[in-house]
């Protein structure tokens, strides 16, 4: 896997092309085979993130994977997990790319009755990192982030987890109302002009703020929060009773759309200015997580633990209650 290397050259124009839109692409090229009579619902609509983590859904796409499938798949730019769920909810989202820490929070709550169809990213090195001021000498590692205002994408999810566990690590205990939500495009600025003092941002957002003038104080998925699971492909639990060939025809799209991710980087790269506005030099040497191909509910338990253990969830959570088991073939 690439890594970032200090001094390495990168396009510095990402932030500003990075402005969420309301709905990303579809399968415009290859339009669904209608003639299969056996799903109940033939087109999808799927919210996604700008992110690398929702690569599998745009090679699917751009593949003619869901097309062989007789689906058409629509995305929609989401800003992040716990303000995708409520879409989800009303019927508005037929899927959507959720972290695991905002589902079985959500889950847990009673907001809603989810169903995981496919694993879909797992942290790797440098892919989730808080970040300072490159000049702000008051912050240059978790130590000091007692009282500091913190950027994450939405709250009560992995990037407020994993600020929270790497603090501990370094004998500090966050305050909930450190965080402050923002759009991952929107951090640098709130960066630059004090508005927060630290960000948590992932790829490619850690690469351009990089060239912006922020620092790496510290990489969130190391330690206890290694090889984490981040995010998985969720329906509604009411959805997947109710269109159960639909699910299946989108669960084998996925499956070789998340296979081939796996295998092959370049197929990421091909598809992550589709969707995100990454150019093609950028997204040649940003970092990325991996891309999994089963849905282990030992792997998802892990999860589930370490959010009891920092107070995410108030009893135990059986994580085989939202898994649906993949289609054969």
């Amino acid at each position: 896997m690439r890594r970032l290397f200090p001094g390495r050259p990168l396009v510095v124009s990402v932030l500003a092309a990075l402005a969420l839109t309301a709905c990303g692409g579809a399968d415009t090229n290859t339009p669904a085979d209608t003639s299969n009579n056996s799903l109940e619902k033939t087109t999808l609509t799927v919210g996604i993130l700008p992110i690398p983590d929702s690569a599998p859904i745009q090679i699917a796409i751009d593949k003619g994977f869901f097309k062989a499938e007789g689906l058409t798949v629509q995305t929609s730019i989401e800003a992040g997990g716990a303000t995708a769920t409520p879409k989800l909810v009303a019927g508005q989202l037929d899927a959507t790319l959720n972290n695991y820490v905002s589902l079985f929070s959500a889950q847990e709550k009673g907001v809603g009755k989810f169903r995981v169809v496919a694993d879909s990213y797992q942290a790797a090195p440098d892919n989730f990192v808080i970040m300072a001021k490159a000049d702000d000498a008051s912050i240059s590692s978790p130590a000091d982030l007692v009282g500091k205002k913190i950027a994450v994408n939405t709250l009560n999810n992995i990037g407020t987890l994993a600020v929270t566990a790497t603090a501990k690590v370094a004998g500090v205990t966050i305050d909930p109302k450190q965080f402050v939500p923002m759009p991952l495009p929107d951090m640098g600025g709130a960066l630059k002009n004090g508005t927060v003092d630290a960000i948590w941002v992932a790829e490619p957002f850690i690469s351009a703020n990089s060239q912006q003038g922020a620092k790496k104080i510290a990489d969130t998925m190391s330690g206890p929060m290694a090889d984490f699971p981040i995010a998985g492909w969720v329906m509604n639990d009411d959805f997947v009773t109710k269109n159960p060939n639909t699910v299946a025809a989108f669960q084998r799209a996925l499956a070789k759309a998340q296979q081939l991710a796996a295998s092959d980087r370049k197929a990421i790269e091909e598809v992550l200015p589709a969707y995100t506005k990454i150019d093609k030099a950028t997204a040649a040497v940003i970092a990325l997580g991996v891309y999994s191909t089963t849905l282990s509910e030992a792997r998802l338990q892990r999860v589930a633990d370490t959010m009891k253990e920092y107070g995410y969830l108030q009893a135990g959570f059986d994580v085989k209650s939202v898994l649906h088991a993949p289609a054969a073939g």
